[in-house]
């Protein structure tokens, strides 16, 4: 029986903490149990990053900065520094994910950068959206034409929230996948478009415990884009609650 990795959380859920005390933000998450995190934004960051997260004793297995159209050996060597095996792109625009060549196209490009990630140790993902899920192509949804047309060096983040607002069941999807998907954002809420209404992980309609059954190689990293209460609060309520589920 394999041990099912760490829980892990995007800091973009933290964001506003972040922008004020990185440090400080970094201990706190820390402090409520979690030992893995997600950064984002991180290259401009790397310096305080490099610094904060063996301070407060967490790692980064994966990361979020775009990469289309961008520089990337400043990324590559950022994620480096920070011990970043996994770079994901967070979004692609949504007018790219209309027609099969569009999305073969994406898949090419990210295939080409994992080709050169692959010379610093580096693997490529993407994350998913909403609209990947809504735009259909010949009767399939978007994300898995693209998910069918990627290299096999390039990984998928599954965000199984914006799965779910798509009118996809995340479990099936995740079935579908199989071992391409090797990290989970986990979230909670009324399945809607409203970010403010998203909730603690166990406190929603999100079909959790399946979701994990169905994709027990990947890493889940929780995530709130946003949320009416105290989100550590949240975030401390959302890791009980998964180590619940995986005892």
């Amino acid at each position: 029986m394999t041990t099912a990795s760490p829980i892990s959380v995007q800091l973009y859920t933290v964001r506003d903490a972040i922008a004020a005390d990185l440090p400080g933000t970094l201990k706190r998450i820390a402090d409520l149990g979690y030992t893995q995190v997600e950064p984002y934004a991180f290259v401009d960051r790397v310096d305080e990053y490099a610094e904060a997260l063996p301070a407060a004793g967490l790692t980064a297995p994966s990361a979020h900065v775009g990469l289309i159209g961008k520089d990337l050996e400043p990324i590559f060597a950022a994620a480096t520094r920070l011990g970043v095996g996994t770079i994901i792109d967070p979004h692609i625009d949504e007018t790219r994910w209309v027609t099969r060549e569009d999305v073969e196209a994406i898949a090419k490009e990210l295939g080409e950068i994992a080709d050169a990630a692959a010379a610093h140790d580096l693997t490529i993902g993407y994350h998913n959206h909403a609209f990947e899920l809504e735009n259909l192509i010949d009767g399939t949804p978007a994300l898995e034409v693209f998910a069918a047309a990627l290299p096999a060096n390039v990984v998928l983040e599954i965000d199984t929230y914006w799965v779910e607002v798509g009118g996809v069941d995340a479990a099936e999807l995740l079935a579908r996948l199989g071992d391409k998907v090797q990290f989970l954002h986990v979230k909670d809420g009324p399945k809607n478009k409203n970010d403010v209404e998203q909730v603690a992980v166990g406190r929603g309609s999100m079909p959790v415990r399946d979701i994990l059954q169905a994709a027990r190689q990947a890493t889940p990293v929780v995530e709130l884009d946003d949320h009416a209460g105290d989100v550590f609060t949240a975030l401390a309520d959302s890791l009980e609650f998964l180590q619940g589920v995986r005892a």
